[in-house]
């Protein structure tokens, strides 16, 4: 094989193979790209036989072929050459090395055979359909701080995206919890997409499908199978095992009947819970809500290193509540805002409480309170 290829597009694509790989594995070949060269395009894939990426780049090809080289290694040569550089890629038969070139730079790495490659099995897809990039990183980049990072409770390591009913029609949802806080969000469903089987999208996978979310108008072809899930642009495929397990019912925790309405602006609420949280104690982070008519106190007392209250202004026109909530559980949900207010609905200092932008039912976070 012998290609070569410019640098850019050389580093994009290993750069989302090397975050694929597993660093510490028992199988050398696991922490390899394998990279094929045919006709005007390379491929490069990765695997940690849970997840498998394949990016296609174009490429001068002067010789077809095939080999497997370290990941890392060669994502940190490619880092390192200068903008713009045209990288050629080598390898002579027999040799068992492949060689790096750029300008002057010259580098030699061990390969291993590509046939010792695993590539992940074809599977049936029962669902294929397309979605927009915008409205696949809304629903995941939502939903993911509530993952649970419990392994006990294994099928709550991931966003669970599935096919629900909403105000009388059929949206495409997904769902992350961890037991003490909850996310769903909801996006008109697309076009192919009703008989999808609701699959537990895993963390890792989360994480590298984002990459490939950034451009807002792109058309993203998902497959969705019971075993495996699939997200493809026109260059880079990601196939991902699914977790095997039950997603709990989650409509039980989401509170009905909460009627005590707090609406105050996100950025403000969240500036101030992160400036009281300074001083409370690392293991609790517990911070008291006192609300009363349109006026609410935030404060924290923590014995052993201080305290702290501020207050602002808010829409609140029920009777005297206090409740205490995890400083970092209120701060990461305040984030998901993307209006300008936020709305709690409260029921007691003991019951879930309800988070929403504005009036929008479309994505709606519960919090579990904390004895303060």
């Amino acid at each position: 094989m012998k290609i070569s290829i410019e640098r850019a597009t050389l580093l994009r694509a290993v750069a989302q193979a090397q975050s694929v790989v597993e660093r510490r594995n028992t199988i050398p070949i696991l922490a390899n790209v394998l990279i094929e060269a045919e006709g005007d395009t390379a491929t490069f894939r990765a695997t940690d036989l849970d997840i498998e990426v394949l990016d296609k780049a174009p490429a001068q090809v002067e010789r077809a072929g095939g080999t497997t080289v370290s990941a890392v290694t060669l994502h940190e040569i490619v880092r390192k050459l200068p903008d713009g550089a045209l990288v050629s890629l080598n390898e002579e038969p027999g040799t068992g090395r492949l060689t790096v070139a750029a300008g002057r730079s010259n580098f030699s790495l061990a390969t291993l055979p590509k046939d010792d490659f695993p590539v992940m099995a074809t599977s049936e897809y029962a669902s294929n359909f397309t979605a927009k990039a915008a409205v696949l990183r809304r629903l995941f980049d939502k939903s993911k701080f509530a993952i649970s990072t419990e392994e006990t409770r294994y099928y709550l390591n991931g966003v669970y995206m599935h096919v629900a009913e909403s105000d009388g029609s059929k949206v495409l949802r997904c769902v992350a919890t961890d037991g003490h806080r909850l996310a769903r969000i909801d996006a008109p469903l697309p076009d192919g997409a009703g008989d999808m089987p609701g699959v537990i999208v895993p963390r890792k996978t989360v994480g590298e499908m984002r990459k490939l979310l950034d451009d807002d108008d792109m058309d993203i072809a998902v497959s969705v199978s019971e075993t495996k899930v699939r997200f493809a642009t026109p260059e880079i495929t990601l196939t991902s095992k699914v977790i095997d397990g039950t997603f709990p019912d989650y409509t039980r925790v989401i509170p009905q009947g909460n009627t005590r309405r707090l609406e105050v602006d996100a950025s403000e609420f969240a500036k101030a819970v992160d400036r009281v949280a300074t001083v409370s104690s690392e293991r609790s982070r517990a911070v008291k809500l006192q609300l009363d008519e349109d006026r609410l106190i935030l404060s924290v007392n923590a014995p052993d290193s201080g305290a702290a209250e501020e207050e602002l202004a808010v829409a609140y026109g029920d009777e005297h509540l206090e409740i205490g909530f995890n400083a970092k559980y209120l701060l990461e949900i305040a984030s998901q805002v993307d209006r300008e207010n936020a709305v709690f609905m409260f029921n007691s200092s003991g019951d879930p409480t309800l988070m929403r932008e504005g009036n929008d039912t479309s994505a709606v976070y519960v919090v579990m309170p904390m004895r303060v």
